[in-house]
């Protein structure tokens, strides 16, 4: 019976601590705001509770008092409560309020910190706080009293004559009068001023200014407001980095787009999960490997479905390979075999059926048996092809495909053409995702898929591909998506929209 109070960071939900990832994967209940990445709730179980309290400028799920009940009646259930809180929760988080509402109540709490904002905007803005020669110190205040107090705890007299820098949070809709408030008490109207807007995030954008003129550039909230000459720095790499800014749409099943949505994260993108597919376990009885000269994997589902639900629960591991030599249809397949300690004895040049099927060798004896093991749907380019070479060809059917149920609000916003880029790894997620999508509403975003297969696909359904990944592997789609997008606008309503 713990609540803890979680700090989720200022956006960028790699920057959670170890101890906060913990307890989301544990938590029975999880009560966020929306300056909790989304993201994060993923982290969580899917039997979870999710609250959402929402507060924003002027809008408020539920008041305070009401947050502070909730933690109070969930902790009291014997419930373990995980609540998220933007930022760190002891830094302008009104966390000491619910730490002390739970204390009163006799419920254990836990504060786990997380990353302020006021370090990490201005950081990933290229704006270091401190620097030698600039600023000895910094000092964090908030830009929002509660106005129901009829006075005020800052002095701006005083933090004007304090100088170094000044880091203002929750100030965005009272910028023109701290400006002025610090100029009357002696600060110079030139003093250089950023507003790092929804910092961290691929949303992030940065205004500078001074302090006579910021008042003028329509700074919005959320935005960590920096003052002082550290403000004209500009050590900036978040903002560089080459698809920032961009929207881009991931249709692999969400089994498998974890590793495509982090790396595009890491090149700077907005991740919009539209998973086209789902994959179903199907029932299937694993034949004795030995009896095969081959076996054929062509996706690392197929592997994952082989390994756990094959040769698990029968108690056999990767020495079932011992005699039958293993082909991968592409690197993607070959690197889930060697997760299991397999290493692939034969990966085409180019990573389709078709090129795998011109890398085989020939039986060393007619009828020399493969298994060929893949989804319940799929060309039978592999097996008619082997059968013509001699081999006798067995089909083993692993896992299906079928139509995902993607989030309403990201299918409208995909639909509208709201996006840069659509990616598909498969012709399955081209099908699926037309079959879920229709007709978009604008102009195509850029399509990137990972090869001719899919390509040809997507060209059937209609779509317009404009970049094919070569080499066939996620690291070649990602190259392609990164030549395409370069030159073209980023589309109107994306990010920040």
């Amino acid at each position: 019976m713990t609540v803890h109070l979680v700090g989720a960071g200022p956006g960028d939900p790699g920057l959670l601590t170890r101890r906060g990832a913990e307890l989301l994967a544990r938590a029975e209940v999880v009560v966020y705001d929306r300056l909790a990445s989304p993201a994060l709730l993923g982290l969580a179980s899917p039997d979870a509770e999710r609250v959402d309290v929402g507060k924003a400028p002027g809008r408020a799920e539920m008041s305070q008092d009401q947050i502070n009940a909730l933690l109070v009646e969930r902790g009291r259930a014997g419930r373990t409560v995980v609540r998220l809180k933007g930022g760190d929760p002891f830094v302008f988080g009104r966390g000491g309020e619910e730490a002390a509402a739970l204390q009163e109540a006799g419920v254990p709490f836990e504060v786990v910190p997380g990353v302020t904002s006021a370090i990490a905007a201005p950081a990933y803005a290229g704006i270091p706080v401190t620097q030698r020669g600039v600023s000895t110190h910094v000092t964090i205040v908030t830009g929002h009293e509660d106005p129901a107090k009829g006075t005020t705890d800052t002095d701006w007299d005083a933090l004007a004559r304090a100088g170094g820098t000044l880091v203002v949070l929750m100030g965005a809709a009272r910028v023109g009068t701290i400006a002025q408030r610090l100029i009357d008490g002696g600060r110079d109207p030139g003093t250089p001023v950023a507003a790092v807007r929804w910092g961290t995030t691929p949303a992030q954008r940065t205004v500078r200014a001074t302090l006579a003129t910021i008042g003028e550039v329509g700074v919005e909230p959320p935005s960590a407001i920096v003052v002082g000459d550290v403000a004209a720095l500009d050590l900036s790499w978040f903002e560089r980095r080459p698809l920032f800014g961009r929207s881009v749409v991931v249709t692999r099943a969400r089994e498998q787009a974890s590793e495509l949505r982090a790396r595009l994260e890491e090149l700077g993108a907005e991740v919009v999960e539209l998973p086209a597919i789902s994959v179903e376990p199907v029932e299937f009885s694993l034949p004795d490997l030995g009896a095969y000269s081959w076996l054929v994997l062509t996706s690392p589902n197929g592997v994952d479905a082989l390994f756990d639900r094959g040769l698990a629960p029968a108690g056999r591991d990767a020495r079932a390979f011992q005699r039958v030599r293993v082909a991968a249809i592409g690197p993607g397949t070959a690197a889930a075999l060697a997760r299991r300690g397999i290493v692939a004895d034969l990966l085409p040049e180019r990573f389709v059926a078709e090129s795998l099927l011109d890398a085989f060798p020939p039986p060393d004896e007619p009828g020399d048996r493969v298994l060929v093991a893949r989804a319940e749907v799929a060309r039978d380019v592999l097996p008619d092809g082997l059968t013509a070479r001699g081999y006798t060809v067995d089909v083993l059917t692993l896992y299906r495909t079928v139509v995902a149920q993607p989030d309403p609000d990201d299918l409208e916003r995909v639909r509208g053409s709201a996006v840069d880029a659509l990616t598909f790894t498969s012709s399955s997620t081209v099908a699926n995702f037309c079959d879920l999508v229709g007709d978009l509403a604008g102009p195509q975003p850029v399509v990137v898929s990972i090869g001719p297969v899919t390509s040809a696909t997507a060209r059937e359904r209609g779509l317009r591909v404009d970049v094919e990944a070569d080499p066939h592997s996620i690291d070649g789609l990602l190259d392609a998506l990164c030549r395409a997008l370069a030159e073209r606008p980023t589309s109107a309503g994306t990010i920040g929209s």
